[in-house]
């Protein structure tokens, strides 16, 4: 594995799949404040490098991800430090939302509060059988905020209410059914669940790929017309990269 820095480090494969590390942050990963801006300069780090086809993010151990932010910090707040804090941590969500390639959330163990708010900021999420997820700032006297915002959005209303505002936790098969995840693997597949999704996505065309997330992205802000008509532009500049004119001859000229 190569560092970026102390708290991220990554593994690359001939594919241009990506795995990126978050290390040195407890058997949780928890995120303090340096956590946060180090795994957020990794991941803006790879921005610019159009060989990745996917980004992997996951923990250095298999009792999380990401567990949440470090309340041993966040203790010591007052009102203007708190902003500070959850901007930094708002701008880390904000890394896998504008990576240009798809981002997958390995999800295993506990993902709470600003672990699940980074792993819904992700294109996917693939959970283990064993995983649990909750929003529990409401216990400590803190609400939701930031990439919570994504959850009634992937959840419903209804759902996203009931994880906020009770601070239950669920199980993966809840999350699966609620759509809060993509997948859930069998006991001891994790790596194998994540590997199906990544070879699903790198069997697609990766501009075209690039250029879907960034639109779907677009589309959560933009009224419907307004979608419709920024999916024209976008439509005729995929002929700009040659792979619909190279990838639908292959399908015109295949045997039969």
């Amino acid at each position: 594995m190569h560092m970026l820095n102390p708290h991220c480090g990554i593994d690359r494969d001939s594919r241009g799949v990506v795995r990126l590390t978050i290390c040195n942050a407890g058997s949780l990963n928890i995120l303090n404040t340096t956590v946060i801006n180090h795994v957020r300069e990794g991941i803006e780090s790879l921005a610019a490098d159009r060989d990745i086809r996917v980004l992997i993010v996951a923990g250095q151990s298999e009792k999380s991800m990401i567990g949440g932010a470090d309340i041993k910090e966040m203790v010591t707040l007052d009102q203007r430090s708190a902003e500070t804090f959850i901007s930094g941590l708002r701008a880390l969500c904000d890394a896998p939302r504008h990576f240009p390639a798809p981002v997958i959330a390995r999800i295993p163990g506990w993902s709470l509060g600003g672990g699940l708010e980074f792993a819904a900021a992700c294109d996917f999420r693939v959970a283990a059988h064993d995983a649990k997820f909750a929003m529990p700032e409401v216990k400590v006297g803190i609400p939701s905020v930031i990439q919570a915002a994504l959850l009634p959005r992937l959840i419903g209303w209804g759902r996203a209410r009931w994880l906020i505002m009770t601070a239950a936790t669920i199980d993966a098969p809840t999350a699966l059914s609620w759509g809060l995840v993509d997948a859930v693997a069998a006991e001891g597949a994790l790596d194998a669940e994540v590997e199906k999704l990544v070879e699903a996505l790198l069997d697609c065309a990766p501009e075209a790929l690039r250029s879907q997330k960034a639109m779907l992205r677009q589309w959560e802000e933009l009224p419907l017309k307004e979608s419709m008509d920024l999916s024209v532009g976008v439509f005729g500049d995929a002929y700009l990269t040659g792979e619909p004119q190279r990838l639908m001859a292959g399908f015109v000229n295949r045997k039969r």
